[in-house]
């Protein structure tokens, strides 16, 4: 029996329904055992985040230490990072334990918008990790505040996929859950030589937290199966889709995603 193995390095969502707890749901959904290194600390639910508490770099790299010495892990995911110190520590170690298959999903605003990136470390983020990244996965605001690019048509969100790639990530996707314009959502895919779109039908529903933690997790989840990263670009999508389409209905605002839904009700 082979046991694939996946990395969430992210902040804890109290909530339980992003960071490292949508992470790992994700990850056991799909057959992955997960194991988790945490960035920070949050004290947050459905209505918001009432309180961030970062760790320490160095306790960020003790924890992917342990885990990379023993477990080893075939990918890589990482969500909140926080600070430019605790960005530059990842990636040395992603290069140190070279992994390749490491997805990095650009956490900057929470849902209620509260900021979980310090302005400061988006150029860490530019310099140091997204060369290292086999997938990013910005919405459309992070997209912009990467690329700066105003993006407001599908014309934009190709121009600032280029450049992600031109970053060094070597597939981009930029979702398209913030595009409320239409009846469907659209994921834009582009490996630095061809676009691909995943559709869905759009649903409208305030239970949507940690719909962008559960699509990178999901995508890092099936990369450490050893699926190719269109693939598992598409079987992301049909994840929290099924896990929008079936809401839990629970807390008072943006309620979060239903990480079973996939595998009880399917696409």
């Amino acid at each position: 029996m082979t046991v694939y193995k996946a990395l969430t390095i992210a902040g804890s969502d109290s909530g339980g329904g992003a960071g490292i707890q949508a992470d790992l749901k994700t990850f056991q959904e799909l057959g992955v055992f997960g194991m988790s290194a945490i960035t920070a600390v949050t004290a947050q639910n459905t209505l918001g985040v009432q309180g961030v508490y970062p760790l320490s770099a160095e306790a960020v790299a003790a924890q992917i230490e342990s885990v990379a010495t023993d477990l080893g892990a075939d990918a890589v995911k990482t969500g909140m990072l926080f600070s430019a110190e605790i960005i530059r520590t990842v990636a040395e170690q992603v290069k140190k334990h070279q992994w390749e298959r490491v997805v990095v999903d650009p956490v900057m605003i929470a849902k209620g918008g509260a900021p979980l990136l310090q302005e400061e470390a988006v150029a860490a983020l530019k310099e140091a990790l997204l060369p290292l990244a086999l997938v990013i996965t910005p919405n459309i605001p992070e997209a912009e505040a990467l690329t700066g690019v105003a993006i407001r048509t599908m014309d934009d969100r190709r121009e600032a996929a280029r450049l992600l790639h031109r970053m060094g990530a070597r597939y981009v996707v930029v979702k398209g859950g913030h595009d409320d314009e239409g009846e469907e959502t659209v994921d834009l895919l582009y490996n630095g030589s061809e676009f691909s779109y995943f559709k869905s039908k759009r649903i409208d529903t305030r239970h949507t937290h940690g719909t962008g933690c559960t699509f990178a997790a999901a995508v890092a989840a099936e990369l450490a199966k050893g699926r190719h990263p269109v693939d598992a670009v598409g079987t992301a999508k049909a994840f929290v889709q099924s896990a929008i389409a079936h809401p839990l209905g629970i807390g008072h605002g943006h309620g979060p995603t239903n990480h079973w839904a996939y595998r009880q009700y399917g696409e």
